[in-house]
C-alpha cells in the first residue's frame, strides 16, 4: 500500500528533486525565503488543507448513497456542495474505483490539478517521466507506487486538462462498516484519489 511521502518522487525524478533542493538553498542563503515557513506552506496545502478536503468528499460518498451517485454524475456540483471549489477546481469528474477498472490521473501537457478538493500537486505529478510513463505503462507505473493490479482489473487513465480535472473515488477498505464519516475520511489519501494509492485499512 502506498502512502502520502515524497519517496516516489525520488524513485521517478531524482533529477527534479536536485534541483528543486539546490534552488531552496540558493534562495534561502540570500535570505530571500525562511525554509521553515516554506516547509510549513508546503506542509499545509500539499497534506492538510487540499487532501482533507477530496477525503471529506470521499467519506460522504461512502456513506451516502444519493450523494455517492450525485458526484459520478455531476462531481462539479456534488464538490461544490460541500463548499469545494474555486481556481483549478471549477469543472471536475469523478472516477469510480471497482473491483474490475482501477482509475489513475495525470497530466500530460503540463499539470492541471484540482486544489480545492486536494491542495498542492506532488511534484512527481509534475514530473515529465510520470506524465510520459503512466499513459504508456501504467501498470509499472502503479507498482513503483506499491500497486500490484491484477491482470483481469482494467486499468483507466485519465488526462486532466485546463478545463476538466479529476477526483478518483477509491474503493472503500472491508472492515469500516462501523466507522463513522470523519474517520473514514482519515483513512483517504492524496495518492487513492489520484489513483496511485489506496484507501488505507483500519488497522493502518
Amino acid at each position: 500500500m502506498t502512502t502520502d511521502n515524497h519517496s516516489h518522487a525520488n524513485v521517478l525524478i531524482p533529477e527534479v528533486g536536485l534541483r528543486v533542493k539546490a534552488l531552496e538553498s540558493l534562495l534561502a542563503e540570500k535570505k530571500a525565503i525562511d525554509p521553515a515557513a516554506l516547509d510549513l506552506i508546503i506542509e499545509t496545502f500539499e497534506t492538510q488543507m487540499g487532501p482533507k478536503n477530496g477525503a471529506k468528499v470521499v467519506a460522504k460518498a461512502w456513506t451516502d448513497p444519493k450523494y455517492r451517485n450525485w458526484l459520478l454524475q455531476d462531481g462539479t456540483a456534488a464538490i461544490k456542495s460541500l463548499g469545494y471549489i474555486g481556481v483549478q477546481g471549477e469543472n471536475m469528474v469523478a472516477l469510480e474505483n471497482t473491483p474490475a477498472v482501477h482509475n489513475v490521473v495525470v497530466c500530460t501537457l503540463c499539470s492541471c490539478y484540482p486544489w480545492p478538493t486536494l491542495g498542492l500537486p506532488p511534484i512527481w505529478f509534475k514530473s515529465a517521466p510520470y506524465r510520459a510513463r503512466v499513459v504508456i505503462e501504467p501498470r509499472s507505473v502503479l507498482k513503483e507506487f506499491g500497486l500490484d493490479i491484477a491482470d483481469d482489473v482494467e486499468v483507466r487513465v485519465w488526462d486532466s486538462t485546463a478545463e476538466l480535472r479529476y477526483l478518483v473515488l477509491p474503493m472503500r477498505p472491508s472492515g469500516t462498516e462501523n466507522l463513522t464519516e470523519q474517520e473514514l475520511a482519515a483513512l483517504v489519501t492524496r495518492d487513492s484519489m489520484i489513483g496511485t494509492g489506496v484507501a488505507q485499512s483500519p488497522s493502518h
